[in-house]
């Protein structure tokens, strides 16, 4: 049983890791399939994906949900999907992620502009890129006005700033205090 309960209306942090911090993407095609298979499930009617970005061995989502049976609906089926993908791709068997999907409730303001400057900041910090805008398995492209694409709504987190560049600096000033704001919502 999950302690965590998903309701209409609300936004949570998703994610989730391979078995023993093992990769979750093995070749260019990995990501694009992750992607177009997000497309697929994550359906305007049922979440609206608010921010993104995928890690060799691990993805973060901050989600906006219109429905309240995520798991069921939306994870459950995109993680079978991809996993069997890659799975049969790779000739692998077994479990790709660590267990089910984790989920937190973002209940603050406060916590969605930290949560999604940290989530863009992962490649950064995992010392994979200098620079947010080098990494395309992000949604950070399309908050500052570099990308259009159809996966993503920014504008929801964009509001609270007075432009994308203004969220761009704001990206760029965190430091250390920033994490502690958002330590609960980190993967464990």
């Amino acid at each position: 049983m999950r302690k965590v309960r998903f309701a209409a209306g609300k936004c949570y942090h998703l994610y989730n890791r391979g078995v023993n911090r093992q990769p979750i993407f093995f070749d260019a095609g990995n990501w694009d399939y992750f992607i177009a298979r997000m497309r697929h499930y994550f359906r305007p009617d049922l979440i609206e994906v608010l921010a993104y970005c995928l890690m060799p061995n691990h993805y973060h989502l901050l989600v906006h949900l219109k429905h309240g049976e995520l798991s069921r609906r939306v994870m459950h089926p995109f993680s079978v999907s991809y996993s069997k993908a890659v799975n049969r791709g790779q000739g692998r068997v077994g479990p790709l992620f660590q267990g089910p999907f984790k989920g937190k409730m973002v209940d603050k303001d406060e916590y969605l502009t930290h949560l999604s400057r940290y989530i863009h900041l992962n490649p950064v910090l995992a010392g994979l890129v200098a620079h947010p805008d080098e990494w395309v398995y992000s949604s950070y492209l399309d908050y500052v006005g570099r990308r259009d694409g159809p996966l993503t709504r920014p504008d929801f987190i964009l509001s609270f700033f007075p432009s994308p560049g203004a969220y761009a600096e704001y990206v760029e000033s965190y430091c250390q205090a920033d994490r502690e704001v958002v330590e609960h919502l980190m993967l464990d």
